[in-house]
């Protein structure tokens, strides 16, 4: 196919989408992958229909309504890329999503990179989801912590995210991927997509806790080795979250911490959820007899 050249003001006639400069010129911003700072610039331009609208919440904030399969449209991808995209997007502070539940899509607003509100999220990564997590990794520490006899009976003896850097990629980078793949996330958001929010908070608080150099965690009510938790985390598979997500659904108790009770709830996941098909398994035996 041979295209012809653009003549005189010819290029005017057709409508652009606008990526900001700044993306690509501001350091913040130079880990930011080539197609969310594309993605960016389309949502800055659905922004503009949500105006006209008059989309606007209670606090006069603009939102839009772009859901995955909107993003698979637009740049012709995937679900896990669109997905990924997104979360992207969220975590350099540039998307914020409010679920709405009852199979009603996300809010997006689409965050003003140029203001200086938008700097402290580089500063102390905290996310505003609607469970209101803080990113473990700011927790002070200087060391790793010694092994014990647990650490030694649970800790893999390969461990590829341990340094800070590996073929280019971070070490959180690493972890995201990792827990991305591990837990099928995007198996877990087409079973569960009024869980979207919580999938991805849980997909966070794991990177978080992985990532943290901090000696011990508290969890479930005790101290402990912050291997010996990282070490179960990341055996955590998508049944695990799956069991995790129906155990919240079906609790009536009010939830004081919703970050202790996940990271309770992850960390016994592997036995609980043994337990709890064991005893359905030989309930169902008895009614049998």
């Amino acid at each position: 196919m041979t295209l012809d050249y653009f003549y005189g003001q010819a290029g005017e006639l057709f409508s652009f989408y606008r990526i900001p400069k700044a993306l690509f010129q501001e350091q913040r911003f130079q880990n930011l992958s080539t197609d969310a700072k594309t993605l960016y610039g389309i949502l800055l331009d659905r922004m503009s229909l949500s105006v006209k609208n008059g989309w606007l919440d209670e606090q006069n904030r603009v939102f839009i309504i772009f859901t995955i399969e909107d993003v698979k449209r637009a740049l012709c991808c995937a679900d896990n890329k669109a997905t990924k995209l997104l979360r992207e997007l969220e975590k350099f502070g540039l998307i914020e999503r409010k679920r709405r539940g009852l199979g009603k899509p996300s809010l997006v607003y689409v965050k003003n990179f140029s203001a200086e509100s938008s700097k402290s999220i580089f500063q102390n990564r905290d996310f505003h989801d609607s469970g209101g997590f803080k990113n473990a990794s700011q927790d002070p520490s200087k060391s790793r912590c010694n092994k014990t006899k647990e650490n030694d009976t649970e800790m893999s003896e390969t461990d590829p995210f341990y340094s800070e850097e590996a073929d280019g990629m971070s070490k959180r980078t690493q972890l995201e991927e990792y827990f991305s793949q591990a837990l099928e996330v995007d198996l877990l958001l087409r079973l569960c997509p009024d869980d979207e929010d919580t999938i991805y908070q849980i997909v966070d608080l794991l990177v978080d806790t992985c990532a943290t150099n901090r000696k011990l965690l508290h969890i479930a009510g005790d101290d402990k080795p912050a291997e010996v938790v990282r070490s179960r985390f990341m055996k955590l598979n998508a049944d695990h979250i799956h069991f995790v997500l129906k155990c919240l659904a079906e609790n009536s108790s009010p939830i004081r911490n919703m970050k202790q009770y996940l990271l309770a709830s992850l960390y016994n996941a592997p036995t609980t959820m043994q337990l709890f098909y064991q005893n359905q398994t030989n309930h169902d035996l008895a009614m049998r007899r």
